[in-house]
């Protein structure tokens, strides 16, 4: 993301190893890593069987926040530090970027969080959705906390159909209780995980913004 980061600038796109390329690579890591001992947890994670998460993992408990994988994303995060994020009860909220502006607003008593959000209902689930593909490479519609008398099916439909497309290329596994991440979709669970972020596409009043995440290939 050349347009956030000045220095991207001097990487030519062109050097770049192709998509194919960077899930050979991936596939790699997981051979090399797992003949060493480790468990591949998912993205570019890994850890031994021992570990904490690998243990949270085989018990179901495993979480994710913005951080990475964790045994405790539920807990409250206070960031400390220019462009620090902070997690507490249902909002986000980003420190100033700046330095400048980081320290001017400590120096008027003033808490550095340039911008913040409260989240919806809709974004607490669709965080547990994706939060659960990602920990545990599979869903049970009947584990989430659904508006009462609404089904899956139809509070999602859209994304259902979404998935399908995901599901005939090997990916995944879908019937009437939920989704199952294939082997070969693991290695690409952002992209299963985007499916249910409905902010991705949303139309911004101001025109085509640049992209603000990285590739997930």
């Amino acid at each position: 993301m050349p347009h956030l980061f000045k220095s991207q600038n001097l990487i030519k796109a062109e050097d770049l190893p192709s998509p194919d390329t960077k899930l050979d690579m991936l596939a790699l890591c997981i051979e090399r890593l797992g003949a060493a001992g480790y468990v591949y947890i998912g993205m570019d994670h890994f850890a031994k069987p021992d570990d904490d998460l690998a243990r949270a993992q085989r018990e179901g408990r495993l979480q994710r926040n913005f951080q990475g994988y964790s045994t405790h994303a539920e807990a409250d995060m206070v960031a400390l530090g220019v462009s620090g994020i902070s997690a507490l009860g249902g909002t986000y909220s980003q420190n100033d970027k700046s330095i400048t502006g980081y320290y001017a607003r400590l120096d008027e008593d003033q808490l550095p969080i340039r911008r913040g959000v409260v989240l919806s209902e809709d974004d607490r689930l669709r965080r547990d959705v994706i939060g659960r593909l990602m920990c545990d490479f599979a869903l049970r519609f009947d584990a989430l906390a659904l508006p009462p008398g609404v089904a899956f099916a139809s509070y999602f439909a859209a994304e259902l159909v979404a998935l399908q497309a995901l599901a005939d290329d090997g990916l995944l596994r879908m019937d009437a209780d939920g989704i199952e991440v294939s082997l070969k979709g693991r290695l690409l669970i952002r992209n299963i995980g985007m499916v249910f972020d409905r902010y991705l596409g949303q139309p911004r009043p101001e025109g085509p913004a640049p992209r603000r995440y990285s590739s997930t290939i």
